[in-house]
């Protein structure tokens, strides 16, 4: 269930330009309104949509304030402004609901005895609590009153897994597993736990608080929880650019346009700060990117210039805060919304700092550290010149035989970028070291890479019973082409360029492979889309 999460968004503009958007009051419309945006404008690209309301102009609340003092905030700001907004519909329910939307996120206070609002404390959030099913079970019970909605959670075991996950006893269940149970009956929510095979996740909320959102008519979601409790947690990474970039890759995964970071070199600004391959970009520099395309995610990275801030999960996390329903957007409004220091229980679960050794054995361990950081070093540089190294096309020359050469290229008609894919095993180009995925740059020493479909297939026709080609995989094109210089055989260095096969006919009874084009001109679907970044 979502909440009124609200999108924070840093946009620049160069002198003379705008932000790309229109900001407008309108008759019959509350608030400040987003209009008329610039395709592929800042705006736009940070993703704003049409209809959103301006909540906060560089931290400070505006929705209160007139329309006209409003404009003259941005304006006053200059070329760099960041803005708090949230979505229409989220809006005019926060207004039909008396939500308070000058808080990030709008929580109700804790509610002291006889009903009084007492301090914001652990126990005024609703809760976000994922429990994996022990040998000895979850580690509580529930129970729920005749004839009244509602089911609670009760004979919560110390220690155990309940517990452990942040539940108490007599916490209202208010969603399992993303789904809500509000409504729902003590056998239906039994039901909805017994076919969880052994993983929950629970939004729950003490009943004082509940009866706070109930009175005011506002409503509970996990939006609105803390998620703090949650054993896996998003990752917030900075980086740096070196000379040679950040030093990873990003992919749109084609089924779930998840945008995913890949290939992260050793020894780069992105292996230091800490990215993995798999991880999931959810936002850069705190801009959200999980309904924006490809390319404008790689745009919001290059227009960071030199540094960025990136909100990562890694696939178990990503897998969690699906399973809850929400954004892992959630964390980071927590986390940078909360500038206070630990409470007293938080505090005194820290771990102690480290004593300080004596002297004899700190100058040791100095030496140690230093010794350990040499070989690191060491470690790092041969991995580097192996990568290097690596860094080559493939200059691959074959005889056809009987059974043609043994591979297919593949690409879209009239659009540049071919392929090799389904290199028959033991046939001329497998032997020559071709392999599926290969991008072909020359044919017989002719540069195809912007050449369509049909006129690399007709040059592998001409080249008659010898054919030369010039490949890379994929991973050392995209390198080499990031790196802005021209692939050719000179990349190969001193020495053979050339990979050669043996001419063996194939034995008796083996079908023809068809030649390359020959009646399998086939046409598929652009690979992966990627930006080296």
């Amino acid at each position: 269930m979502s909440g009124f999460v609200q999108r924070v968004m840093a946009l620049t503009k160069r002198p003379g330009q705008t932000f790309g958007f229109f900001l407008r009051a309108e008759q019959g419309e509350a608030g400040h309104l987003v209009r008329c945006l610039d395709m592929g404008g800042a705006a736009e690209l940070a993703g704003m949509r049409d209809g959103d309301r301006i909540l906060r102009v560089n931290g400070t609340f505006v929705d209160d304030l007139p329309h006209q003092r409003v404009v003259e905030l941005v304006k006053e700001r200059g070329v760099s402004v960041t803005f708090s907004v949230i979505d229409a519909a989220s809006y005019e329910r926060a207004k039909t609901e008396g939500v308070d939307l000058s808080v990030t996120h709008p929580r109700p206070p804790a509610v002291a005895a006889g009903g009084v609002p007492a301090a914001l404390g652990p126990a005024g959030t609703p809760r976000l609590c994922y429990l994996v099913k022990a040998s000895a079970g979850y580690g509580f019970s529930l129970r729920s009153v005749l004839g009244e909605l509602g089911v609670f959670l009760t004979q919560v075991s110390s220690g155990g897994v309940a517990e452990r996950a942040g539940a108490r006893t007599n916490d209202r269940l208010l969603e399992v597993n993303g789904a809500s149970v509000e409504q729902a009956t003590h056998e239906q929510v039994v039901e909805r736990i017994r076919v969880a095979d052994g993983a929950l996740m629970f939004l729950l909320v003490d009943e004082d608080t509940y009866r706070y959102y109930q009175t005011n008519q506002m409503k509970v979601g996990a939006g609105l929880a803390t998620v703090k409790h949650l054993p896996h947690q998003p990752r917030i990474v900075y980086l740096t650019k070196g000379p040679e970039g950040y030093g990873f890759l990003l992919r749109e995964d084609p089924k779930t346009k998840a945008h995913l970071i890949k290939d992260v070199d050793v020894g780069s600004p992105a292996r230091r700060g800490g990215l993995v391959d798999g991880d999931r970009l959810v936002a850069v520099d705190g801009a959200a990117l999980e309904s924006q395309s490809h390319e404008a995610a790689v745009e919001h990275i290059r227009r960071a210039g030199g540094a960025c801030c990136l909100l990562v999960v890694d696939p178990d996390t990503d897998r969690m805060y699906k399973m809850a329903g929400v954004s892992p957007m959630l964390y980071w409004e927590e986390t940078k919304g909360s500038a206070s220091p630990p409470s007293y229980s938080d505090a005194i679960h820290l771990p102690a700092p480290p004593r300080p050794a004596p002297a004899g054995d700190r100058e040791e361990q100095q030496q140690e550290e230093e010794e350990q950081e040499e070989e690191e070093q060491k470690e790092e540089e041969q991995k580097e010149e192996q990568k290097e190294e690596e860094l080559k096309p493939k200059l691959c020359k074959m005889q056809k035989t009987s059974a043609g050469y043994g591979f297919h290229i593949n690409g879209i008609r009239g659009v540049c970028g071919q392929h090799i894919e389904e290199v028959v095993q033991g046939g001329a180009a497998d032997r020559a070291g071709l392999q599926d995925g290969d991008v072909v740059v020359e044919v017989n020493s002719v540069n195809v890479e912007s050449s369509a479909h049909e006129e690399v297939v007709a040059l592998v026709h001409r080249s008659g019973a010898s054919l030369e080609l010039l490949v890379a995989s994929q991973r050392v094109y995209d390198r080499l082409r990031a790196r802005g210089a021209p692939i050719t055989p000179t990349l190969l260095g001193p020495g053979p360029r050339v990979q050669t096969q043996a001419t063996v006919e194939p034995r008796a009874g083996t079908p023809p492979t068809p030649l390359p084009g020959r009646g399998r001109h086939r046409c598929r679907l652009p690979r992966l889309r990627r930006a080296w970044i």
